[in-house]
């Protein structure tokens, strides 16, 4: 287990384990550490999962069978930095599935934990010191779900050349 002293930890209904198995194998670099499961004292059924330590690409998590109380919401969301476009596709089709796809780059998959697929260079488009380039980026990322960046590139070339920049 990476030793880490701030470990984001996630609050499952019931399902953690199915999500586990699931984010493990959606990640590379990735494994599950324990499993903790409820014994006659309960709360849960006795043999049910408690809680969970695993790593994602690298990164410790912790996750609990809490119960309903606490569902996931998108004002916390992991970001997935992503080298190119097949990385953008793999995770997006794989986080997606099952789920819901919104704006962005953001989705949520099927426990409903809120994801950004971000490809690597996004933000310098969007950021672009040409006011124009960094308008048309972010005008064409505003009509996208999944991020592709050759789009957004080619939307920031074409606004240059039409102002003659």
């Amino acid at each position: 287990m990476i030793e880490a002293r701030i470990t984001p930890c996630l609050w499952f209904d019931d399902d953690l384990e199915d999500a586990v198995a699931f984010y493990t194998s959606v990640f590379p670099r990735s494994e599950v550490v324990r499993i903790s499961r409820y014994g006659d004292a309960g709360p849960g059924d006795p043999g049910t999962a408690m809680g969970a330590e695993f790593v994602l690409d690298g990164v410790a998590f912790r996750a609990l069978n809490g119960g309903p109380q606490f569902p996931f919401t998108e004002a916390v969301s992991f970001s997935v930095t992503c080298a190119d476009q097949q990385e953008v596709d793999h995770y997006w089709t794989a986080l997606s599935e099952g789920g819901e796809e919104s704006m962005c780059g953001w989705l949520k998959d099927r426990f409903g934990l809120s994801w950004q697929i971000v490809p690597t260079g996004l933000y310098d488009l969007i950021g672009d010191q040409d006011p124009v380039r960094a308008q048309a980026a972010m005008a064409a990322m505003l009509g996208m779900r999944r991020i592709d960046l050759a789009v957004i590139g080619a939307a920031a070339d074409q606004a240059a050349r039409s102002t003659g920049v």
